[in-house]
């Protein structure tokens, strides 16, 4: 598995990065999803670089034009509810994509064991297309591991993009191990460490609150 850290190239990116770290700028919930949804959009492109492309025709009013089109079937799928943002960022520029929307959670088992389930799954055939996996936070990867095993079951896709907005060493890794070669990790942001609750250090705290209000 490929793995690109966004925060590591110059970028508007960065500015959007800081206004969602900062606990006095996050206070605005709007402002808040709406850098999620920018850096939904920068990753978007950056993703884009690495499609199948072929030249097309474009008739003007002047004469004919070449340009080159991307060939690949996008499908955009997104982690509910924090992945929302996120999942529209992309859709602004993959406008022609197909979407997949998935629930996934943490959970204790019998065992006292963090387990993550998924009851939901909305989505189309994925046989040879290029499944855009968005979530905002990859704590431990085993949300983002879930929810790629239950789009599977929709089909095999020729390509998939992992894109997150902050993951941590821990879960790079983890998934470094488990992830076959046609799978691409994006982040953001890479941050070191995991506190006892499984939140990334020092990341932003809880993103699904932060867009939408706490939840019970």
């Amino acid at each position: 598995m490929k793995v690109i850290n966004l925060s590591e190239r110059s970028s508007l990116l960065n500015q959007y990065l800081k206004e969602i770290r900062s606990v006095d700028i996050q206070k605005d919930s709007m402002r808040f999803r709406r850098n999620i949804e920018r850096i939904g959009e920068v990753m978007a492109l950056e993703v884009s670089r690495e499609l199948d492309y072929q030249p097309e025709n474009v008739q003007t009013p002047l004469g004919v034009a070449s340009v080159q089109i991307a060939q690949d079937q996008i499908v955009v799928a997104s982690v509910m509810r924090a992945g929302l943002p996120l999942h529209t960022g992309f859709l602004n520029m993959y406008d022609h994509a197909e979407n997949a929307f998935l629930s996934a959670y943490r959970r204790i088992n019998d065992k006292g064991e963090l387990e993550i389930v998924s009851e939901y799954l909305a989505a189309p055939k994925l046989d040879g297309k290029t499944l855009l996996l968005v979530d905002p936070m990859l704590a431990t990867g085993m949300s983002m591991e879930a929810a790629y095993q239950a789009l599977l079951t929709h089909g095999k896709p020729k390509h998939v993009h992992l894109c997150c907005v902050i993951g941590t060493h821990q879960s790079v890794a983890y998934l470094q191990n488990i992830m076959p070669d046609n799978v691409t990790l994006w982040c953001a942001a890479i941050d070191p460490v995991l506190n006892e609750k499984k939140y990334i250090v020092p990341g932003l705290g809880d993103a699904g609150d932060l867009c939408f209000g706490e939840k019970l």
